[in-house]
């Protein structure tokens, strides 16, 4: 059964155990947190609408869907980095899981100020698993989001909701020696591991010794990646013992790409390729 969104101007309410929703909701929770800890590789190409999320969705093969934050923004003509009003994003990933029957996760960035209250009327529009930054804060304060984050989830009746905490040790490195910044995501995602986070959240271009490192710091089935140019194989993270590898903003600029292209070959006196696929 899907939900429909809550209007962005209005607050979501609670959700209600009572709700024969409510069972679909903690079945779907069960079921993503269950391809995370499958030794299989779960693979998400992430989408940023209602169109794309059936598209990718239908596709065979896909298990479950994950939302790009970036991508939802730019297509509301908004910078990344919480610059969208979130009810706004809220509504977006409410339809984007009215649109599927699979489980959806949602990047929610850094919790737009609040993250628990965030992650609350992420699961009232359908939403059960989140990614969330920590922005390289404090770690004390950085703990205390996920441990919130994973405490609102029980309070809604979704125990198995899928946190995948993300440090940005690798992101806001900058000239930092790789192996200090190697040490922090050891630190920071082991943290918020005992917090009660079922991931955690990579984003860089690793080398397989330290994919190596992570997987063995946080246990197999625990390390999520983003699908680089450059990174290992999805084959070789899959054997090294990676739960998950997704692509943000990169699924919108490979379609934005194709449409570039066919506009530069429209304006150049052709059309639209012969092998476009209908679309339902």
């Amino acid at each position: 059964m899907t939900q429909t969104p809550a209007a962005p101007d209005e607050p979501t309410q609670p959700t209600d155990p009572t709700d024969p929703a409510h069972d679909s909701l903690e079945s779907k929770a069960g079921e993503l947190l269950r391809l995370h800890r499958d030794p299989t590789l779960l693979t998400v190409v992430n989408v940023w609408d209602s169109i794309s999320a059936r598209v990718v969705s239908d596709t065979p093969g896909t298990a479950a869907l994950a939302t790009a934050s970036h991508s939802i923004a730019a297509s509301w003509g908004y910078e990344d980095g919480e610059n969208i009003p979130v009810d706004l994003m809220i509504e977006a990933v409410g339809r984007i899981a009215a649109a599927t029957t699979l489980p959806v996760t949602a990047d929610l960035e850094g919790g737009y100020g609040d993250a628990a209250e965030t992650v609350r009327k992420a699961i009232g529009v359908g939403i059960v698993g989140a990614n969330l930054e920590d922005q390289m804060k404090p770690l004390e304060e950085a703990v205390a989001a996920v441990s919130a984050v994973m405490d609102a989830a029980l309070s809604e009746g979704v125990p198995d909701f899928v946190l995948n905490a993300r440090t940005d040790a690798f992101v806001k490195a900058g000239d930092r020696d790789p192996a200090e910044v190697l040490a922090d995501a050891v630190e920071r995602g082991r943290a918020y591991l005992d917090a009660g986070a079922p991931a955690v959240f990579v984003p860089g271009k690793l080398d397989e010794a330290q994919v190596t490192t992570l997987v063995e710091a946080f246990g197999p089935q625990r390390l999520t990646l983003i699908g680089l140019p450059g990174v290992p194989p999805l084959a070789r993270l899959e054997e090294l013992g990676v739960a998950r590898v997704s692509y943000g903003p990169m699924s919108q600029r490979v379609a934005l790409t194709a449409l570039q292209e066919l506009t530069e070959a429209v304006l150049a006196g052709g059309g639209v390729p012969s092998n476009m696929r209908p679309l339902n």
